[in-house]
């Protein structure tokens, strides 16, 4: 049997080299893993350091090895997603590069694989990294949680193994902005979650910054969530009969008291602030739906590969 070990990189030249050892030896020394053969897939999204000479010196040396060169940067949810619909393992375990996710687990899910799992997901139950950050994810996490109609999985990263047959799921899903972990959570049959504390960068530094947060956040927020355009309609509903109710107030009392009830300015510049406020809130968060939808029916190819190694 067959297991493929698939690794997306993205300017990771000081942790290649180190990854490919750590998982060979782990295969070679671990006597639970000699009964499978196993692969290792590199798919580098387009790195501008040494990544790509790295990795085509470790396919040389090793035939086990795979490279996929993606032509240009197709995201940090694409080109995952892509590697494993072209892996050809019994089993896909996805793991990053920079020794965050511990290599120590293959052997915990392959395990649980054997036990009759078809999905094993590495949960972190807490994190080396920034403090505040693991916070906010966590807060984000509940909240998405909470709002979504598919009960989504806190802190899974898409770290774990995936059987040959959710694999195959995969390949059929016709959806050019997937999210996999979404839809590990609404399509993926039972699975095992396995905890475990999130380490250090190893070496380098981290492709996330405060776009690619953002990018997944709307990108589950708006696949996954009612939510947005409900508040948009309750909260304009209210709105609206508030404003009515105001509006009739302030008739009666002029009315009634024409010289007396001077009404001035504030209320109208309260009213235009509040409203055109809330008004291009929720015109911004149309337009996240608007993009997605965008995105998804122009049916674009989820990566366009440069070139192919050791297949």
């Amino acid at each position: 049997m067959l297991v493929s070990v698939l690794i997306p990189t993205w300017n990771e030249e000081e942790n290649v080299d180190l990854m490919a050892a750590a998982i060979i030896e782990l295969f070679q020394t671990d006597v639970s893993l000699h009964k499978y053969d196993f692969e290792i897939v590199f798919i580098d999204n387009c790195s501008r350091d040494n990544t790509r000479e790295k990795i085509t010196q470790l396919c040389q040396r090793h035939a086990n090895i795979k490279a996929i060169f993606n032509a240009r940067n197709f995201g940090q949810f694409n080109s995952p997603y892509y590697g494993m619909c072209q892996t050809q393992g019994d089993c896909t375990i996805l793991i990053s590069a920079d020794f965050q996710d511990p290599v120590s687990l293959i052997p915990v899910f392959i395990h649980e694989w054997e036990a009759g799992y078809k999905i094993v997901c590495g949960i972190k139950t807490s994190s080396k990294e920034n403090r505040i950050m693991y916070l906010l994810r966590s807060v984000y996490y509940k909240m998405i949680r909470k709002m979504s109609h598919v009960d989504q999985i806190e802190h899974f990263t898409g770290f774990g193994l995936y059987d040959k047959s959710f694999i195959d799921v995969l390949r059929q899903i016709d959806d050019s902005s997937p999210f996999l972990r979404g839809i590990v959570a609404e399509l993926g049959p039972e699975r095992k979650d396995i905890p475990y504390q999130q380490a250090k960068r190893r070496a380098g530094k981290t492709s996330n910054n405060f776009y690619t947060l953002y990018d997944a956040a709307m990108l589950s927020f708006t696949s996954y969530t009612k939510i947005g355009m409900r508040l948009a309609t309750f909260i304009g509903f209210a709105l609206s009969v508030i404003s009515l109710l105001v509006a009739a107030v302030y008739l009666v009392l002029k009315l009634l008291m024409w010289n007396e009830f001077p009404a001035g300015m504030l209320p109208i510049l309260l009213g235009v602030f509040i409203l055109g406020s809330l008004q291009m809130f929720f015109i911004g968060l149309l337009g996240e739906y608007i993009l997605t939808i965008n995105t998804r029916v122009m049916k674009k190819p989820l990566v366009i590969e440069e070139k192919r190694i050791n297949f």
